[in-house]
């Protein structure tokens, strides 16, 4: 497929969603992923749009043009393998990927306010029984995150704090939290923001 490759029995780290607009949050997240998991590559999975949200987002060339301006890292794809693939849902995402790509290992990655809402997710449990979860702490979410309705259901499954490292080479249903430094963007703020900007507001 377009603009993505790598070795044979490499771990490739996923972010998904519809960075719209994507922000230095994100980059933040995939440099800190990279460094804490031993990824090879992380890969943006840019969605053509986002099933549990009601307003459709920005045009798909339009948010990955503007990741590939932002994130700039030589083990980081910005791609559109959903459009590719045809799907919207990230089990049906994640099966896809594991076909095309047999010999790649899978790590789903995703932010503490994303693991606070994953029951909501369509299929959730197949989620976690396909690939790894590396959740990474956000701002003002950790209680949430770690009370959620997916967390207690896989409470056995997680990791515990130093074993983090061993995430990718462990055989899924396993996640673990990890905390970093954190920053504070996000894509509806900053969306809230520009809208505001044309209209004038302050």
């Amino acid at each position: 497929m377009g603009r993505v490759w790598a070795e044979k029995g490499q771990v490739i780290g996923l972010l998904g969603g519809s960075f719209d607009p994507p922000h230095a949050g994100h980059v933040h997240l995939t440099r800190e992923a990279l460094k804490r998991l031993d990824l090879d590559q992380v890969w943006w999975l840019v969605s053509p749009g986002n099933p549990i949200k009601p307003n459709p987002p920005a045009p798909l060339t339009r948010r990955v043009a503007a990741a590939r301006r932002l994130m700039r890292h030589p083990r980081v794809r910005i791609t559109d393998l959903e459009a590719q693939l045809g799907t919207r849902a990230t089990a049906d995402t994640l099966a896809a990927l594991q076909r095309a790509f047999p010999h790649l290992h899978f790590v789903w990655l995703m932010g503490a306010d994303n693991l606070a809402g994953f029951h909501r997710w369509d299929r959730w449990p197949e989620i976690m029984a396909r690939v790894p979860v590396a959740v990474l702490a956000r701002p003002g979410q950790r209680l949430r995150a770690l009370t959620s309705p997916a967390a207690r259901r896989f409470a056995r499954a997680r990791l515990r704090q130093g074993q983090t490292r061993l995430l990718t080479r462990r055989a899924p249903p396993v996640w673990a939290f990890l905390g970093m430094p954190m920053r504070g963007e996000s894509s509806t703020a900053l969306r809230a923001q520009t809208a505001g900007d044309a209209a004038g507001l302050p």
